[in-house]
């Protein structure tokens, strides 16, 4: 591809990373690294680092809109966030000395993970809107999270929206606006975790962040107008589809038919539960609260 071709498909689909984060809270790294990897030809290790910083300052333009709207809480954010960093930053260190395509097959397990999470939904616990999560429980998800997130550079938001809206049972506008800080935090630990064994195209990397931000300020208008149930499906659809990509990239050539066939076994499997089984998971129907337009 040429050079300046190159730049444009990543920068355009760059835009498309922050539109995930304004609209969903997350989906900003599970976008990055593949369009790094194999549009702009980065090394894994330096897309994953790279996603963390784009992720992160997208993440914190995102939050900034929430804030004025009266949509972080804090507390939680705060505490979740310091958590992470450490984690992350741990979780970074670790990634920097494991094998890029090591790396890669997780990124894209967390990638399937991520998209069945998303296409089955989540629910909100009505009587739990409202309370503040417990110090000890903010702090372990915190680091946990943090740590996968800072290993492979992603499972952001994917992981932390769930956490703040089903186990603390924060409104879901409250729970996408605090995964905004959190992944800011957590995003800037793993990236000093890489920065100690990987060197950055610092130019390129500007200019995907900076059409990133972009994106989460047209996404951030288009949250609330969007149906967030059948948005995040289809989004989860797609995600399932670039994690089978990535693993069949990934995998070697006397793996490539057998996993193909795996994947569509699968893929027949979840849509003969969808159309005949009426108590299938991937039909659950959650009460979830949409995401209101940025202020």
């Amino acid at each position: 591809m040429d050079l300046d071709l190159m730049l444009v498909v990543v920068l355009a689909l760059s835009l498309l990373i922050g539109v995930s984060l304004g609209v969903l809270g997350g989906g900003g790294s599970i976008l990055t690294v593949p369009i790094l990897v194999y549009v702009a030809g980065m090394d894994p290790k330096e897309a994953i680092a790279a996603s963390l910083f784009v992720v992160g300052v997208t993440s914190a333009a995102g939050a900034v809109s929430h804030a004025r709207g009266g949509r972080v809480r804090w507390r939680t954010g705060l505490l979740f966030g310091a958590a992470g960093l450490v984690g992350a930053f741990l979780g970074g260190m670790l990634g920097g000395h494991l094998p890029g395509e090591l790396l890669l097959v997780a990124f894209a397990l967390m990638m399937v993970a991520t998209s069945i999470a998303m296409i089955r939904g989540r629910k909100v616990d009505e009587s739990k809107k409202h309370a503040e999560l417990p110090v000890f429980r903010v702090l372990l998800d915190g680091l946990v999270v943090g740590l996968v997130t800072g290993l492979v550079g992603a499972g952001g938001g994917f992981l932390v929206v769930p956490a703040l809206a089903l186990l603390g049972g924060l409104p879901m506008a409250v729970a996408v606006g605090t995964s905004l800080l959190v992944i800011a935090m957590k995003s800037l630990g793993g990236l000093a975790g890489y920065l100690s064994s990987v060197h950055l195209d610092w130019s390129l990397v500007i200019a995907v962040t900076v059409a990133a931000v972009v994106g989460s300020v047209l996404g951030g208008r288009l949250a609330g107008r969007i149906p967030e149930a059948a948005l995040r499906k289809g989004f989860g659809w797609f995600v399932l589809v670039m994690g089978g990509f990535v693993l069949v990239q990934q995998a070697p050539d006397d793996l490539v038919v057998p996993i193909l066939g795996v994947m569509a076994g699968l893929a027949l499997a979840a849509a003969a539960c969808w159309a005949f089984v009426e108590s299938c998971p991937l039909r659950r129907s959650s009460p979830v609260e949409r995401t209101p337009a940025h202020a």
